[in-house]
């Protein structure tokens, strides 16, 4: 037993359930226009199939990881994967959009019961002097999954877009039976309360709300009864969360750690960049195959550059921040991710150069990508004493899926569907998130001050960087 639960053996399947469910972010891009074509609806409905996942995995990350402390991570993260498995069987057999919607709800609450337990686990087996190697080897996952999700996605597509699921059968047949053996059962003796469920389900009515408003605004009317009553549910529900925040014993977001300069900043900057990459991955596949007329296949391989891209310059990014800090390179990140979009705006046009008006943007843009999210992940976490490290992973990896869920309401309401003619134009404005979120990752890094390590994290003193 002490062989199968190594180390090395407990990376293997926290990372090979990590990867599944990081891939499904990046392969449903992909699928979009299958989806769509198959059955049927608008981009605002479909938004949902993207946007339902995040908003509810972003809610339930926090809550659930500490529900795992109290119940056991093994037993959680078991959980977690069979729930992840019966949603993605669920999603290949949707007869319409909202069965899907459905499914992909289901597969985020199994999401958001893997992530936090694969961290703790990790944490927990690796020893003290390698857990950096760890974690860093944990954290690259999704970036391969990002390069891996547009061709994989591609190809699985010329089958069929319901393949983008059965897909994450027998991985997690695998992962499961493996997890099983391997993992060891742990809890953490210190937590004793439940954590603030309603507050979760208020803060995903919340978001949903808003999301909601926002992309059902150019079709019923910015100024209609409906849409300003989503968006007077939003400010209710928000107003309501951020009271039990304060009030509540074990809120969803303690507030004291939104007083350390350093995690505050890296939250509000992954918040605008994930803002500006989730209208990227959308925006990039629904303008190859609309306004280019291209294959999903070749599309995936279009896009694929740019993951690329990412998965390199986040080995470069490490090494970086170790000479320049993070705040430089994330502000580095976010005006090179910015750029990249310049240019594919500034490029874009409806006869297509893939080399000379899209490859360039992307690759740039990909760069920034590397650069930003390690970094800021890094930063989030380092800007915390030892005992905080999960759950101010959890708030970040939060903040991204919201700030996801928020960048695709934004590119569907701002896009629409154009008609032939004004396509290039509807995308170029689309692009102008993508910018915006870049730009404001840069100015909300640049008030993060410096994060100096001298240890990993976890072995620091309780001294929060300024």
């Amino acid at each position: 037993m002490k062989q199968l639960s190594s180390p090395r053996n407990v990376l293997l399947v926290v990372s090979a359930a990590v990867f599944m469910a990081s891939l499904d972010l990046f392969i449903v891009n992909i699928a979009f226009p299958d989806i769509q074509r198959d059955l049927g609806g608008s981009d605002s409905s479909l938004s949902w199939v993207l946007n339902a996942y995040a908003i509810v995995f972003a809610a339930l990350l926090v809550p659930l990881g500490r529900i795992a402390d109290m119940v056991g991570r093994k037993r959680a993260f078991v959980v977690g994967l069979v729930v992840f498995t019966v949603a993605s069987a669920l999603a290949a057999m949707a007869p319409s959009v909202g069965f899907l919607v459905g499914a992909r709800v289901l597969q985020a609450i199994g999401g958001a019961l893997l992530f936090p337990t694969s961290l703790a686990l990790l944490l927990s087996a690796a020893p003290t002097e390698k857990r950096t190697a760890y974690v860093g080897a944990w954290a690259a996952v999704g970036g391969v999954a990002a390069a891996a999700g547009p061709p994989i996605g591609g190809l699985l597509v010329q089958l069929s877009w319901r393949w983008v699921f059965i897909v994450n059968l027998p991985v997690a047949a695998i992962a499961l039976v493996a997890a099983v053996r391997v993992l060891r059962e742990e809890r953490d003796e210190a937590a004793t309360r439940l954590p603030d469920l309603l507050g979760a389900v208020v803060l995903t009515i919340g978001v949903g709300a808003l999301t909601a408003g926002i992309v059902e605004g150019p079709g019923w009317g910015w100024g209609s009864g409906r849409v300003l009553g989503l968006f007077a549910a939003a400010v209710v529900a928000l107003a309501i969360f951020s009271r039990r925040t304060v009030r509540h014993p074990v809120p969803v977001v303690e507030t004291d750690l939104l007083r350390v300069r350093a995690f505050m900043a890296s939250n509000l900057a992954g918040l605008a960049f994930f803002a500006g990459f989730g209208a990227m991955l959308l925006g990039g596949v629904l303008f190859l195959t609309r306004v280019w007329g291209e294959s999903i296949l070749t599309a995936g391989l279009m896009i694929s550059p740019g993951p690329l891209m990412a998965a390199l310059f986040s080995v470069l990014g490490s090494r970086l921040t170790e000479r320049i800090g993070h705040r430089a390179v994330a502000m580095l990140g976010g005006l090179a991710f910015a750029a990249g979009s310049v240019y594919w705006a500034a490029r874009m046009g409806a006869h297509a150069d893939y080399a000379r008006d899209f490859l360039p943007g992307f690759m740039v843009g990909g760069m920034g990508v590397g650069l930003v999210i390690p970094t800021l992940s890094g930063a989030a976490a380092a800007a915390l004493p030892p005992h905080r490290f999960a759950t101010g992973s959890g708030i970040f990896g939060m903040s991204r899926q919201l700030g996801s869920a928020l960048g695709v309401a934004l590119l569907v309401a701002v896009v629409g569907t154009p008609a032939p003619a004004d396509a290039v134009a509807a995308f170029r404005h689309g692009v102008f998130i993508v910018i915006a979120g870049g730009l404001l990752c840069s100015v909300a890094a640049a008030a993060m001050g410096q994060v100096r390590i001298s240890l990993p994290a976890w072995q620091r003193s309780e001294q929060p960087a300024g």
